[in-house]
């Protein structure tokens, strides 16, 4: 069994919080920003990106691995372990496949202050489209939320670079949530509340999922959890990070992006091994 602390489940749940409040983060520029700049946050996007593909597959899947290979052997803990890091992709994916187009904030075209002045009529079109954008993103940050708490059990210091990364990717959906409601009902503070709660789904999934696992929190647990949290965060960026990345901003600017995120979660590694 793994004996974890207070102080590290503490930590592990801040984190959780922490990254949650990005779509507040992103609902507050929507409201003030004066001018928006798309390539910095098409740079922004990449870079946590690449933080989240260098850590789940050189890190956490690693973690993961070693785990399961101590209990099961080398051959059949890489298998489980394969197995685990493909199921928590289909997972995510299956999610992702649930939630129709037009209202999953994964699949946003455009960017914020697209949105034109509402005209007569389309106050209940918008509000709709905010309330099912923050259902979604609620939906979407269970399995983040644990990504982010299960890291940050295993390594605090890893779970802060997670946090750091997804909270950057929870800024559009942020915007996503708050714009139309903004715009249908004219209240920055309905909007702001409920671009918050939808990311605060992040602790709620982190704390529902230590308290159906933790029974069972041995190393083919962590193994097996960890393998899916590291299948989560690469489909994330992939089907999330990336082509957002690109439509506010140029390839090479998303890619530049990746590169330094790999770069400093590499650097950071090695400094604190």
């Amino acid at each position: 069994m793994y004996d974890v602390s207070t102080a590290t489940l503490l930590v592990a749940f801040g984190l959780t919080i922490f990254a949650g409040l990005g779509t507040g983060v992103g609902s507050l520029m929507s409201f003030f920003s004066k001018k928006f700049n798309p390539r910095f946050l098409a740079a922004a996007l990449g870079f946590s990106a690449g933080v989240m593909i260098y850590v789940a597959m050189i890190e956490i899947f690693a973690k993961a691995r070693d785990a399961l290979e101590s209990v099961m052997g080398p051959k059949q803990g890489y298998w489980m372990t394969s197995i685990a890091f493909f199921a928590g992709i289909a997972l995510i994916a299956i999610i992702d496949r649930l939630i129709p187009e037009y209202e999953n904030p994964h699949e946003m075209k455009g960017v914020p202050g697209d949105l034109k002045p509402v005209k007569a009529g389309d106050d209940a079109r918008l509000m709709r489209m905010g309330f099912f954008s923050a259902l979604a993103i609620a939906i979407h940050n269970f399995p983040e939320g644990l990504a982010t708490f299960m890291a940050g059990l295993s390594d605090p210091s890893l779970g802060i670079s997670i946090a750091v990364a997804i909270a950057i990717h929870n800024i559009p959906e942020g915007v996503a949530v708050a714009a139309p409601i903004y715009y249908a009902t004219k209240s920055r503070k309905k909007a702001f509340w409920l671009s918050l709660l939808s990311g605060l789904a992040e602790p709620v999934g982190a704390v529902i999922g230590y308290f159906l696992l933790r029974a069972w929190f041995n190393d083919i647990t962590f193994g097996f959890v960890f393998a899916a949290v590291a299948g989560i965060m690469v489909y994330i960026s992939l089907d999330e990070l990336l082509p957002t990345a690109e439509e506010y901003g140029e390839h090479h600017i998303a890619i530049a992006g990746v590169i330094a995120g790999m770069v400093v979660m590499a650097l950071s590694l090695v400094l604190l091994a």
